[in-house]
């Protein structure tokens, strides 16, 4: 069994979180509790460690194309100073990752991919990589912070001088000074919030983690683990890699054709993700509520009639709706909103019914 590997935040919460093994790393399921931080994060603001994440370095003359080949979004859409989400996929339209490119220069972009997809990931760039590019896996000495929920701008903008309110959804600011450590300001959000990532040098993690709990404390801003971050995400309809998506999994299939674009020209897996997109997928992700008891969950089958139609691939009881809902692939025919099925819960068949996702989405003010 290979040792687990922990972040540089580690000291600051070991003798304060209840710890389990993450793709290979030992990190915090939850402080106070699953339920008392997603509360935290959608009334107030909550602060994850997410340093697990892998962060890659493309740069040079051929960084674009090399990019622009792997994914499916069209990366000639962004700009310097903007992060586009995207999939890197096999030739047969499963998924490789699910991810997010921040384009920090023209020949200079930094992805953000799956902790436990890391190596995968950087072995599959580096496999495709030609012409005058370089590949750098800076992950190790990278830490990412995610600060989350309605308060988070108010609290963090008392650390920094540089105007929050100016960093727009799905657009970043580089080299910024917060609380006397450096780093990259991004605003992408994967709880359904408004919210702030910051990576910086992973030395540097543990100071910036005790400034903000500090800072917030006031405002009721406390840590969040794994378990509360699964239960956002969720309700937001935000993929998980391993869930929602996998080698076997198309992102057509799992809703994400808006990051697909066929017409940008050649990329992996574009002529089976071009079909599906103009014809529909065999099978398609859609949300369900239990209308018997029992709370779906991931791999337990999905039944039409006597037909197995498809899978749960996320399942919980939702703290903001205090209904069990999940979300599960099955075929196309009978994805339809209010089609009543059962899910195979421990060898019993409970009722369900197909309901509209997203589950819970915030209020713009």
């Amino acid at each position: 069994m290979a040792e687990l590997k922990r972040t540089s935040l580690y000291p600051c919460y070991k003798d304060m979180a209840k710890l389990v093994p993450f793709g290979g790393w030992e990190l915090p399921v939850q402080f106070s509790g699953i339920k008392a931080e997603h509360e935290a994060v959608r009334t107030r603001a909550g602060l994850f460690d997410v340093s697990h994440m892998g962060e890659v370095e493309i740069s040079g003359p051929d960084a674009y194309a090399l990019v622009q080949r792997l994914t499916t979004n069209d990366l000639s859409k962004a700009k310097i100073g903007q992060a586009q989400y995207t999939v890197m996929c096999y030739p047969d339209g499963g998924t490789v990752d699910d991810l997010l490119v921040y384009k920090k220069g023209e020949e200079s972009y930094l992805l953000v991919i799956n902790a436990a997809n890391t190596e995968k990931d950087v072995e599959w760039v580096e496999k495709h990589a030609s012409g005058d590019v370089e590949v750098k896996n800076v992950s190790d000495e990278t830490a990412q912070l995610a600060l989350q929920g309605p308060l988070a701008e108010t609290v963090l903008q008392r650390l920094t001088e540089a105007d929050l309110s100016q960093i727009k959804l799905f657009r970043f600011k580089d080299d910024v000074e917060i609380a006397g450590v450096r780093g990259l300001i991004s605003r992408t959000g994967y709880t359904g919030e408004d919210g702030f990532e910051i990576y910086l040098p992973a030395e540097d993690a543990p100071v910036l983690w005790t400034r903000i709990l500090a800072e917030g404390e006031v405002e009721g801003v406390i840590p969040c683990g794994l378990g509360a971050r699964d239960t956002l995400r969720f309700e937001a309809r935000l993929a998980l890699y391993g869930n929602e998506l996998s080698a076997s999994i198309s992102p057509i299939e799992a809703g994400l054709g808006f990051a697909v674009k066929p017409e940008k020209g050649e990329f992996i897996g574009r002529d089976v993700l071009a079909r599906q997109k103009a014809d529909g997928a065999p099978r398609k992700l859609v949300g369900l509520e239990m209308t018997g008891r029992g709370i779906p969950r991931s791999h337990y089958p999905v039944f039409k009639g006597e037909e197995e139609i498809g899978v749960v691939t996320s399942g919980t009881q939702s703290p903001t709706l205090k209904k069990n809902v999940g979300l599960a692939l099955v075929k196309r025919e009978h994805a339809v909103v209010g089609t009543e099925l059962d899910v195979e819960i421990r060898g019993k068949r409970v009722a369900a019914t197909i309901v509209p996702t997203p589950f819970y989405k915030r209020s713009k003010a």
